[in-house]
């Protein structure tokens, strides 16, 4: 803890020990378990802040390795920081790079000390320490920052696994020295791939590090999701409680309820605004491809059940036209939609939580088809 940064835990359900909590940072509370949407480059795609607000976003997400890229941290900084330079007055987490290094890049050569490699956009080279990446994020100003890991592939063998979490261990050591400023938080994170005794260990090592914060990495990148909801059964009992805990890269409605069922506080994705943008929608339904012919006709909203500014204006006949004509208002308003939806979802946990029934609950969220559209026959669930 800090006098900057506090977590207190205001509500664990009696039926299912899932929890409600308060982070406070300089920026505001966030109410948890919160979902944060993605704000890569400086912005949600398609959304203005105050829509943001106005849907009751509390925090958003923005990329280091992006906005290193382009406009570079520096002019960032020029700008008075991310919150100056987006108009954005709630706080901000920023990823530390690693994950883009690792995945969208082309790598070079990994090394004890950083990462060489070429930029995605015009081949540059560049190199990434854990110093570096910490420096960018100080630059950025957001309130949270993430320490530099290595995120293995998924299915490398353990030997390569627990080389990458050693790595991780020792990076993490350097994010923790370099990092000065008071003002953000730094989050650890745990890794180790899909090998339980390394999980494990990466959590006991990261809690040693962990402030007012711990975060979960290297899931959802392609294992099956029992193979996810096992590693973090692992984990739940090595988290800290004094803490928020925050699952990297998670955002279907299935993973939300299940994640916040295993003491998991905060969560982000890009899927809600990617998918709109393909004309995809989240429903109390299911989920629903609004391009299809069979809404050609239909006069109903996105969602029955749902009171956004989409939902109570439009109907599923307008935008789909406008999703196959390939006008911006239909990827913004589906967009909208969509994080509403899952902002909404994070608000009926909440309640459930704070009720004792989030149990009951989410065995009925289970035979739904908001949750069932999102589970694949190999996920064996």
């Amino acid at each position: 803890m800090s006098e900057n940064f506090t977590f207190k835990e205001i509500h664990v359900c009696k039926q299912s020990g899932a929890r409600v909590g308060e982070f406070i940072t300089p920026h505001g509370v966030i109410k948890t378990p919160v979902f944060m949407p993605v704000g890569t480059q400086a912005t949600v795609k398609t959304l203005a802040p105050y829509e943001l607000e106005e849907l009751g976003a509390e925090i958003i997400l923005s990329n280091t390795y992006h906005l290193y890229m382009r406009p570079g941290e520096e002019l960032v900084k020029h700008n008075g920081g991310l919150h100056k330079f987006m108009d954005w007055h709630r706080p901000i987490l920023t990823d530390s790079g690693g994950f883009q290094v690792f995945s969208l890049a082309k790598l070079n050569k990994i090394t004890d000390d950083g990462v060489e490699f070429n930029s995605h956009i015009d081949g540059s080279k560049h190199y990434f320490t854990p110093e570096k990446s910490i420096d960018i994020q100080n630059a950025l100003g957001s309130d949270i920052v993430m320490a530099f890991d290595e995120c293995s592939a998924p299915g490398c063998d353990k030997r390569y696994a627990e080389r990458a979490l050693d790595r991780t261990h020792r990076w993490l050591e350097r994010c923790h020295v370099h990092h000065k400023d008071e003002r953000q938080m730094l989050f650890p994170i745990i890794q180790g791939n899909m090998f339980e005794d390394l999980r494990v260990r990466s959590a006991r090592e990261c809690k040693n590090f962990a402030r007012c914060g711990i975060a979960v990495g290297g899931l959802s990148v392609g294992e099956p999701k029992s193979v996810m909801y096992k590693m973090l059964d692992v984990l739940q009992p090595e988290y800290p409680k004094n803490m928020p805990r925050y699952l990297m890269g998670v955002g279907s409605p299935d993973c939300l309820a299940e994640g916040v069922l295993r003491g998991i506080d905060m969560f982000d994705c890009v899927l809600p605004t990617r998918t709109a943008r393909n004309g995809l929608a989240y429903t109390t339904e299911g989920k629903l491809t609004v391009r299809n012919a069979i809404y050609k006709d239909d006069l109903t909203p996105l969602d029955h059940n749902c009171g956004c500014y989409t939902c109570t204006h439009f109907s599923r006949s307008y935008i789909r036209h406008l999703i196959n004509t390939g006008e911006v208002l239909g990827a913004r308003l589906i967009s909208y939609h969509n994080l509403y939806y899952l902002i909404k979802l994070m608000d009926r946990i909440r309640d459930a939580i704070m009720n004792d029934r989030f149990g009951d609950f989410i065995t009925e969220m289970r035979t739904r088809k908001e949750y069932t559209d999102n589970v694949k026959p190999t996920d064996g669930l």
